[in-house]
């Protein structure tokens, strides 16, 4: 029996004849943790809106039929004295009280008072907390995640990898993860894309992460990922 939630096949973007990704090919199953790594520049973002249906492609993006798609955006820095309370950034998806609670419960936070805050004023750790949470209203099956900042220490020693690998158990989500950090493939992923406009590698990371793929997928840069510099 098929349990793919997603197929991919041949797919072309580009803008203005720059081809920004080459010929795609991939699969997603059910509860399948996929990170998509590749330096910036790659196409990562670019192939999340195509999945999302917000930009033309070529080939094909086929997804199970009726399913429901959560989509976490890139951390963002709001201003802080941005007058939006956490509750009316939740009511952008028309959600109820219950539901509410229910995805920031999901995410670790009890304490609903945060409903009440301004979505400028809360930590950096909170507001990562917060954005799943968004994407997790009207309970998906599949959760889209761009670039969740390297690593953030939500509290302590809880990472957002801990986190989404908590969620993904409680609800039997399927996950695509994007990213640049190479630590997280080990941490989190079933399979791994390196993207960098064509498929790199894609398989388990175990098999398909020599040091072969990741020169062919950051060029010499792979010395800068071990030791952070730059970046």
């Amino acid at each position: 029996m098929n349990k793919n939630i997603l197929e991919v096949k041949n797919l072309n973007i580009a803008f203005n004849s720059n081809k920004v990704i080459d010929n795609l090919s991939f699969n997603l199953e059910e509860k399948e943790n996929l990170v998509i790594l590749g330096p910036n520049g790659a196409g990562k973002t670019i192939l999340l809106k195509a999945l999302l249906g917000v930009i033309p492609f070529e080939g094909e993006i086929k997804w199970k039929s009726g399913v429901k798609i959560g989509y976490v955006p890139q951390k963002f820095l709001p201003d802080k004295g941005i007058p939006l309370s956490v509750e009316e950034f939740f009511k952008f998806k028309k959600t109820g009280y219950e539901e509410m609670r229910e995805a920031l419960r999901a995410v670790g936070i009890k304490d609903l008072s945060i409903l009440k805050n301004k979505i400028g004023v809360i930590s950096s750790g909170q507001l990562q907390r917060v954005l799943i949470a968004w994407g997790l209203l009207g309970n998906p099956q599949v959760l889209l995640f761009d670039e969740p900042t390297a690593g953030i220490d939500i509290e302590g020693e809880e990472t957002i990898y801990n986190l989404l690998a908590k969620i993904e158990k409680e609800r039997d989500l399927a996950i695509i993860l994007v990213t640049h950090d190479l630590s997280v493939v080990y941490k989190f992923a079933d399979s791994v894309l390196c993207l960098n406009k064509k498929a790199v590698c894609y398989g388990a990371p175990q098999e398909v992460l020599g040091g072969d793929s990741l020169n062919r997928l950051y060029g010499g840069e792979i010395k800068l990922y071990k030791h952070n510099h730059g970046h």
